[in-house]
């Protein structure tokens, strides 16, 4: 790799890594082709990215950013998995990790904060940001369905009442 394609990949790493919410380190030694290719995807398709390069590099990217903080964390084999949800990522490296031993967690940033293996842990057991909304949606809709039923109710009862003296009569 000449100067000008490592210049390339720094600006790369740098943009994405400040433009995202969280960032996660961990080492893959021992993880066959097959296995980075299934943890690719299933980052990819939960909205975030992994990018594999040299932990120079990594370092050189991560300043100026706020994550500069898990520089650290760059030593060995080591990939760094980044999206702009800050659930989306932990929760894929997590459930990873969990399937494959050789697939270590080391730790992450959260915007400035930097986070330990356990810290992404704890990120990854939280609701991601469409259930939070889906959430928030049923929470305000609730009370305006219940107001509804009330008003409804009074009505309901009368019928109903009403249904029963003529069925009463009628038999």
């Amino acid at each position: 790799m000449d100067r000008a394609e490592k210049r390339e990949v720094v600006t790369a790493l740098h943009d994405a890594i400040a433009k995202t919410g969280v960032v996660v380190v961990a080492h893959y030694a021992g993880l066959t082709v097959a296995d980075m290719t299934r943890f690719r995807r299933d980052m990819q398709s939960a909205g975030g990215r992994v990018k594999v390069a040299k932990n120079r590099l990594v370092k050189l990217a991560l300043e100026g950013t706020d994550a500069k903080g898990i520089a650290d964390l760059l030593k060995g084999p080591t990939c760094v998995a980044f999206s702009d949800d800050p659930v989306a990522a932990p929760k894929v490296a997590v459930k990873f990790a969990k399937a494959n031993d050789k697939f270590v967690i080391l730790g992450g940033a959260m915007g400035a904060q930097v986070l330990d293996a356990q810290g992404v842990s704890s990120l990854a057991s939280l609701p991601s940001l469409d259930e939070l909304r889906g959430k928030l949606i049923g929470l305000i809709q609730a009370p305006a369905s219940k107001i509804a039923r009330t008003l409804n109710e009074p009505g309901a009862q009368l019928a109903r009442v009403f249904g029963a003296y003529g069925n009463k009569q009628a038999a």
